[in-house]
């Protein structure tokens, strides 16, 4: 097996100041939405939120000098030092490609060995899955943790065939890492209850989270998919805790600037061998830095009673197809939905097959 050498950046060493005990290791995943543009991105609050984590599987990482600015903050926030290191470009053509990223606590997580881009023969992923092991320094546990970014495309169809190719990818890090305990952490746009996870469960992995969200809708407060998770088999790691970290809450921001200045994803955690993850409230903001207020609202979308900005939730649903969505009220079929411009029989199947409907209260 030939590894691709990752791009790495190296830390200066600062004084150590661990905000977490021995032994402990909080593991994260974070899509930080096109890091590394000239988007009005205000890293210092992606790292004031990063810092609460020991290691952070990053998706959507636009250029990896980001990482750099990255790294930089988190020292800066925290008193300590942390690695780094960033898969090459990946994406369908020059239009749209990102990378994956991975950052580290020094005191807490070192970098072992194995960093590699999986080499995709069957081109099924449109950004194939980033891996690398990582080391417990207290316990010297061991991980392989894979980065992922399901493609959204352009129907649930898309999404469900890389979800359905994990089956192989996750025999594919056995063979690379073996006996090593395995995480598959991303953005992987499609709900964990989906058939299209079947062949990774009879795999068996199972995701770390279920009746949590984690994308930020327009209003505040409101949380709608749960497309981000960590897939693992629980019996090789000793889980203690997992959640989301609502960090709208933390930083004092409604959720239009939260989706426009940090991101529209809240990053997700899974706690090991007892630890127990810390958050920090911004600077002169009234939140309460507590767990307590992590989403978990996961209803389904009614077409006849949700508000426009929950229909968006729905595949092929922009604001303007929400609006016409609701001026049609009452609806009595889904398959009805075909009378809206640009919704065709294929995309309304898309909606169907999403998981997301409740059922609907008017016959038809």
């Amino acid at each position: 097996m030939t590894f691709k050498a990752p791009i790495t950046i190296a830390s200066a060493v600062l004084a150590l100041s661990p905000t977490l005990a021995p032994a402990d290791m909080i593991l994260g995943s974070w899509n930080v939405r096109q890091l590394g543009w000239d988007n009005g991105k205000e890293v210092e609050k992606v790292a004031h939120v990063a810092q609460s984590m020991d290691l952070i599987a990053l998706q959507e990482l636009m250029d990896e000098s980001a990482l750099e600015e990255l790294v930089a903050h988190l020292e800066s926030t925290t008193g300590e030092a942390w690695g780094a290191m960033a898969s090459h470009s990946l994406g369908e053509g020059e239009r749209y490609r990102e990378h994956y990223g991975f950052v580290w606590r020094l005191s807490e997580v070192e970098y072992a060995e194995g960093a590699v881009v999986f080499l995709d023969h069957d081109d099924v992923f449109a950004r194939e899955p980033y891996s690398a092991m990582f080391r417990d320094r207290e316990t010297g546990q061991e991980l392989a943790l894979a980065n992922l970014h399901v493609i959204y495309g352009d129907s649930v169809s898309e999404r469900a065939r890389e979800v359905e190719a994990l089956a192989d990818y996750w025999g594919w890090l056995e063979e690379v890492y073996p006996d090593t305990p395995r995480v598959l952490a991303g953005d992987f746009n499609l709900e964990p209850d989906h058939e299209a996870w079947g062949p990774l469960r009879s795999a068996g992995a199972s995701p770390a989270l279920s009746r949590v969200a984690t994308t930020l809708a327009h209003e505040t407060g409101v949380y709608r998919h749960l497309y981000d998770n960590f897939w693992l088999n629980p019996n090789e790691l000793p889980i203690s805790d997992t959640g989301v970290i609502p960090f709208p809450t933390l930083l004092g921001m409604n959720h239009e600037e939260a989706r426009s200045r940090v991101s529209d994803h809240a990053p997700i955690f899974l706690a090991t061998d007892g630890a127990e993850i810390q958050l920090y409230a911004w600077p002169g903001t009234d939140a309460t830095p507590t767990q307590d207020v992590a989403p978990s609202d996961l209803s389904c979308i009614d077409l006849n009673e949700s508000p426009e900005g929950a229909l968006e939730g729905l595949p092929h649903i922009g604001p303007a197809r929400a609006e016409l969505v609701a001026e049609g009220r009452p609806w009595g079929s889904v398959a009805a939905l075909k009378d809206i411009d640009g919704l065709g029989p294929a995309r309304v199947a898309d909606i169907r097959e999403s998981g997301l409907l409740c059922p609907l209260s008017v016959a038809g």
